[in-house]
């Protein structure tokens, strides 16, 4: 087969990066800080860990442009990355247009999605930090899944509230979770006393991804000692765990100069974690970004375009919630 007939491009494993892209540096102006729910100020690392070890929240305000993958993380990642690289040549064609279309596959992951790329160092950083149970929501059933498998790597146990419109729609996900170990709940439920008041309120409730994350963080903010934690996917910063896609991998496709592999998603999590533009004449992605514009589907928010050309140099992100 020629280079003009290749669609599928694969690396070894020796090409698995060893470092994170942190996008944050590249973004423009200070990325806004989270609010503590009770004093409405910027919540510094005390308000954050009942929920995350300290290790993630370290990332979480890290302003360094890359971030060293632990070896343990890297050899869980090895059981199925590097994920494939495909050119999409009939869409190219359907298109009739000059551009080189690339887009990552993370299906082969054992839970079927990207999101297994954070669930593992999440899982590996409580595990470090000494905790032994997670408990987490989950929608569908990926995040569930993904912790789930994740959690079996580490010795951690796992309860996972899932909305119960999909516990019911959804029963392979629901096995899948159970056949790594995790304990599945539907929710609401008569867990916890948020589940019992919803459900006495409307017994035929089917759940929400608010109700699930509400009942996951309550035996989190209950326990009595250091070994149970709530771990949320999705509020947590999939930007962080990206998979992006090395120099290599487009050298091996035969790219041009700059390279803009896509992504197509249905749901907030997996936009934050997508692809952003990629010159392969550097070692790093390059956030090009111009000033928020408005979206014209969603008038009320902003929507960040890629320019013709410049890349912005943020300042140190967070730097309010660093100095607490």
């Amino acid at each position: 087969m020629t280079d003009q007939q290749h669609t599928r491009f694969l690396l070894g494993e020796d090409d698995i990066p060893t470092h994170w892209v942190n996008l944050l540096p590249d973004l423009p102006g200070d990325p806004l800080p989270p609010l503590n729910p009770l004093t409405k100020e910027p919540a510094g690392p005390p308000d954050l860990t009942p929920i995350f070890p300290m290790a993630l929240i370290e990332q979480e305000v890290s302003a360094e442009p890359d971030i060293e993958i632990p070896e343990e993380v890297r050899d869980a990642y090895a059981l199925w990355r590097p994920t494939p690289l495909y050119r999409a040549r009939r869409l190219e064609k359907a298109l009739d247009t000059p551009a080189h279309i690339y887009y990552k596959y993370e299906g082969t992951s054992p839970a079927g999605s990207h999101k297994v790329n954070t669930a593992i160092p999440q899982a590996y950083e409580n595990a470090r930090a000494g905790i032994t149970r997670l408990s987490t929501e989950t929608g569908a059933g990926q995040w569930g899944s993904a912790l789930s498998f994740a959690c079996t790597l580490f010795d951690l146990e796992c309860e996972v509230f899932m909305v119960g419109s999909s516990y019911d729609q959804k029963p392979y996900r629901r096995s899948m979770m159970q056949l790594w170990g995790s304990s599945v709940v539907a929710s609401p439920s008569q867990d916890t006393n948020f589940g019992r008041a919803v459900l006495a309120e409307d017994p035929e409730n089917s759940g929400s991804l608010g109700m699930a994350i509400s009942e996951a963080v309550i035996p989190s903010e209950r326990q009595k000692s250091n070994e149970e934690r709530d771990i949320g996917g999705a509020y947590f910063p999939y930007a962080r765990c990206l998979s992006y896609v090395p120099r290599v991998s487009f050298a091996s496709a035969g790219t041009p100069a700059h390279g803009y592999p896509a992504q197509t998603s249905r749901n907030v999590s997996s936009t934050t974690s997508c692809t952003w533009p990629f010159d392969a004449h550097t070692p790093r992605l390059l956030a090009r970004v111009r000033p928020a514009e408005k979206s014209s589907f969603f008038p009320s928010r902003s929507v960040i375009r890629p320019p013709a050309s410049s890349v912005i140099n943020a300042p140190a992100a967070w730097s309010q919630m660093r100095s607490r």
